[in-house]
């Protein structure tokens, strides 16, 4: 389903939150065989996320960033992506209530904004947009960060291992990317960027798919801000910046 992009900025807004609300829905129909705990803040979350999108992710921009899959920290948490807890809290000043998902890993529970815990890849990239822009507001004016999947799949295991999208099983992964890809492609239609910025190789390669060699966009990535990618802990910050620097962007 592709939409129309509305006249003027409530209307974008508008076409964005019915699109995501249905895009919640549509990944809640899909059945995984990977023993999981599948966490969907979209659903859980909904009232904090539509509050993002309404003041942060809804107008036209001129840069899209999109992750892999909400952190069990970040977005898992606060339904914002890469949803670091001091950045929701104090950069873009969010409060709305979180809910539960339906079953909780015992290692992993949905603590919302009462979480102590900080994800790092979030600290990173919202440090770096506050660094940047100073304000949330500012911020908004030029970029959107979202996630590819919105799901989360924590591991029945003693450590709730994080299980990424790529690691489902074929048929079910082709299935669940069907409905990010569309959800995506709607979300560039909306917002019309002009650069498409993947966090990370896994979100570089279905931007590059979505985009399908359309040259009105430049396609793009920056390093994955997380611990476990070992590019990322020294000069994250500088490197991605560099990026966007050598892009045009900044």
């Amino acid at each position: 389903m592709v939409l129309a992009r509305g006249n003027g900025v409530q209307d974008t807004t508008f076409a964005v939150i019915k699109r995501t609300k249905l895009f919640a829905k549509q990944v809640e129909t899909l059945r995984f065989s990977c023993d999981c705990h599948i966490y969907n803040p979209l659903d859980y979350a909904w009232p904090m996320h539509e509050a993002y999108l309404s003041a942060y992710a809804s107008k036209p921009v001129r840069t899209l960033l999109v992750g892999m899959n909400p952190g069990p920290f970040g977005m898992a948490q606060t339904g914002v992506p890469f949803g670091e807890i001091g950045a929701v809290k104090t950069f873009l000043k969010l409060s709305q209530p979180i809910g539960k998902p339906p079953t909780e890993h015992p290692a992993r529970p949905i603590l919302g904004l009462e979480t102590k815990r900080s994800e790092v890849s979030g600290k990173r990239l919202w440090g770096l947009m506050e660094e940047h822009y100073e304000t949330a507001e500012a911020f908004s004016q030029e970029m959107a960060i979202y996630n590819y999947c919105p799901l989360v799949f924590m591991q029945r295991t003693k450590t709730a291992k994080n299980l990424t999208p790529d690691k489902l099983a074929k048929g079910e992964r082709l299935a669940l990317q069907t409905i990010c890809d569309a959800y995506l492609g709607d979300i560039i239609t909306l917002l019309d960027p002009a650069f498409l910025i993947g966090v990370g190789v896994y979100a570089h390669q279905m931007l590059e798919k979505v985009n399908r060699g359309d040259e009105r966009r430049i396609v793009s990535s920056i390093l994955h801000p997380s611990p476990g990618n070992p590019q990322a802990n020294k000069g994250w910050d500088e490197k991605a910046a560099a990026v966007f620097r050598d892009l045009g962007i900044w």
